[in-house]
């Protein structure tokens, strides 16, 4: 089982989720490029999945925001490694080359603002848009995302945010794998993401809503999400 984390965050920001999974599961965290000990360069996602697809092989694909993109990503590029995907608050991209332009303008605006301000106060801000207003102290993993750089996080921000990825919606009807596309049930325009990507999923899909979370439903709830992925490894077994 493979864990794909979120913006800003490491290998080691799962909140006792990989405890939980490592229980029945085989985990591997892994670090995105511009994140954790990955190195300063971040990557487009393509070339991203290419190299999970290789270095971790078959697996159950577990991703978080930008780690779910990366998830995705994989399972549209490597089906053959996917044997289930989990995705907690994601999106398969922007369609239309006017909103990514627009996003790709906000993303190198946050970028220029990162290397301006430093890690601690860009984070400070970052955590405080309301995706992720219901996210205890305790679990926002503080520590952890101030070893990033400045360097890394500007990169991952240029090179792999959202708009910088081709639309996935079409691609995702080939995929034969089970998934479940979890989000927070205070999530609203992360809701309406999930089910439109249960929508377009070709194999066997469902959206599960974990109660009372936000965005980082699996940081907010991490019982809750364990299930839902042991339930979907069931499925894929």
């Amino acid at each position: 089982m493979a864990l794909l984390h979120g913006f800003t965050q490491t290998r080691r920001c799962w909140n006792g989720l990989d405890e939980l999974l490592s229980q029945s599961h085989e985990v591997v965290r892994v670090d995105l490029p511009g994140h954790g000990e990955a190195g300063p360069v971040g990557r487009p996602l393509e070339e991203t999945a290419d190299l999970l697809a290789d270095e971790v092989g078959a697996a159950i694909w577990v991703g978080y925001s930008m780690g779910g993109r990366h998830a995705l990503r994989v399972a549209v590029d490597h089906p053959e490694v996917v044997e289930g995907l989990v995705t907690i608050g994601a999106t398969a991209g922007i369609e239309t080359e006017a909103e990514r332009a627009a996003r790709r303008a906000l993303d190198a605006q946050r970028a220029s603002a990162l290397i301006v301000q430093g890690v601690a106060d860009f984070l400070d801000e970052w955590m405080r848009l309301p995706l992720f207003a219901g996210l205890p102290p305790e679990a926002a993993h503080r520590d952890e995302r101030l070893g990033n750089t400045v360097e890394g996080l500007a990169s991952s921000l240029v090179v792999a945010g959202t708009g910088t990825q081709a639309p996935m919606w079409g691609d995702l009807r080939g995929a034969e794998a089970p998934a479940a596309f979890v989000v927070g049930g205070l999530d609203e325009k992360f809701a309406a993401l999930a089910q439109r990507l249960d929508d377009a999923w070709g194999g066997p899909s469902r959206v599960r809503t974990v109660a009372g979370a936000g965005h980082a439903a699996h940081l907010e709830d991490p019982a809750a999400v364990a299930a839902i992925i042991d339930e979907l490894s069931r499925v894929a077994a």
